[in-house]
């Protein structure tokens, strides 16, 4: 690697470290950079080195080299000295370093205390995969208590180490809608199908109650992923013991797990939270400000949305925040449902901007506007909503994940090129964003 792409590298890195941190450990790395492979390699100075990287500053130093590459890289820790083999990727052995569930769903990013502490640390052991020894691993809490969070960071960490294809990620209605839409019923092709996967990931267990009859068909999943030594991930916003309506059978089989409880953030958390937000949007909010969000709302989800507020006055408006803006906003929000922008929104708003068929957007049609509308459609909702690159293609009719990454890549690099594309963004971002 040039050492003038590695300074660019440590550029990007300064907003995440400060120098003296990345003079201790990003300076002394040999990094080599094959443009042609996608691939980079990372020798360090000795194994100690070696070992410290790998618990302190790994997971989020590969996330900040995703945000700077981009999708489709991976990377290889080369050591000279045995003792590195105490880590865990070993020598000389690519990863991937996307993360198709979201960049920002990762451990590092889950804000915990020592309230949450223990389902934190089983979820990185499920995670690291060495042995399947939590099977199935349920994660219950109260809602915006961080559980899609924490099993979307699972996903993203054992993609690296198989791949995105290896992994199911959805809620019983997805698995329920690939039952009964793409297999038209058909109950052994679908089953067939579900049973390639390495990873079974199902969030919103609870909705299994709508639908009592597909119970006898989780059964059957269940028994060939655990007889199969696959893993198993559900999440739910109960307690399982509360779910009189589950079949004994399924319960029972649930129960052979381990089942963790996240608390709901408290005050420290939520405060960790906003400054995280702010930082990395580059809102400025005074620490009044900051305390009195994390006072007036409890749910991180809400708290998003707020956020999602402010980040948008300072987009569009552009001028630093008064306590009289800080107020006109919040009055705007407190005391409303939580609002969040659906992908619906986002594809209605460009069909309009368009002037296309907002079924054309989902479906087959590659008439250049319809084809450029789509796209941009798709870069929305991974920009507001953060729609990993497989739910975008089942999104948009079905796709592959691989045509979902290429459209947010052309994006941006159209908007990289062309100032009125730029434009373009901005102003449907504002729509989406004013439409809710």
């Amino acid at each position: 690697m040039s050492s003038q792409l590695k300074e660019t590298l440590r550029q990007h890195l300064q907003k995440a470290y400060s120098g003296q941190e990345l003079k201790r450990w990003f300076d002394p790395l040999r990094l080599e950079f094959s443009e042609p492979d996608k691939r980079l390699d990372i020798g360090f100075p000795h194994a100690f080195f070696a070992q410290w990287f790998q618990g302190a500053v790994q997971e989020r130093f590969e996330q900040e080299l995703h945000a700077f590459f981009g999708p489709g890289y991976v990377l290889s820790y080369q050591s000279a000295a045995p003792v590195a083999e105490a880590a865990e990727q070993r020598p000389g052995e690519a990863k991937s370093i996307d993360f198709p569930f979201g960049h920002q769903f990762t451990f590092d990013n889950f804000l915990t205390n020592k309230k949450n502490f223990f389902p934190l640390t089983t979820a990185r052991e499920v995670a690291k995969q060495n042995d399947i020894i939590f099977n199935p691993f349920i994660v219950s809490g109260e809602a915006g208590s961080g559980k899609t969070h924490l099993i979307k960071a699972i996903a993203n960490e054992v993609s690296k180490k198989f791949s995105p294809e290896s992994v199911f990620f959805g809620s019983v209605e997805d698995l329920y809608n690939l039952y009964n839409g793409d297999f038209d019923n058909d109950r052994f092709k679908a089953r067939t199908h579900v049973y390639k996967y390495r990873f079974l990931f199902i969030d919103e267990f609870q909705l299994i109650k709508k639908y009592k009859g597909f119970q006898t068909e989780l059964i059957n999943l269940f028994n060939y992923f655990y007889d199969n030594k696959k893993q198993m991930i559900f999440c739910c916003s109960d307690k399982l013991p509360s779910y009189e309506f589950l079949d004994p059978k399924l319960k029972s089989r649930l129960e052979w797990g381990l089942i963790v409880n996240l608390k709901r953030p408290d005050l420290d958390i939520r405060v960790r939270y906003i400054e995280q937000y702010c930082r990395l949007k580059r809102i400025n909010l005074t620490r009044e400000q900051v305390l009195s969000l994390a006072q007036r709302f409890t749910d991180l989800r809400f708290l998003q949305g707020i956020l999602l507020k402010f980040y948008a006055y300072k987009e569009f408006v552009n001028k630093a925040f008064t306590d009289r803006d800080f107020e006109q906003i919040l009055s705007q929000t407190a005391g409303t449902a939580r609002k969040q922008i659906r992908p619906e929104v986002i594809i209605e708003t460009v069909a309009e901007h368009f002037e296309v068929d907002k079924k054309d957007l989902t479906g087959t049609r590659r008439h250049n506007q319809v084809v450029r509308a789509r796209q941009l459609a798709m870069f929305l909702c991974r920009e507001l909503i953060g729609s990993s690159y497989p739910a975008l293609g089942r999104l948009f009719g079905g796709r592959d994940h691989s045509t979902a990454l290429y459209a947010i890549k052309k994006v941006k690099k159209m908007q990289d090129d062309n100032a009125e594309m730029k434009n373009i963004v901005t102003l449907l971002k504002r729509k989406c964003l004013a439409r809710g």
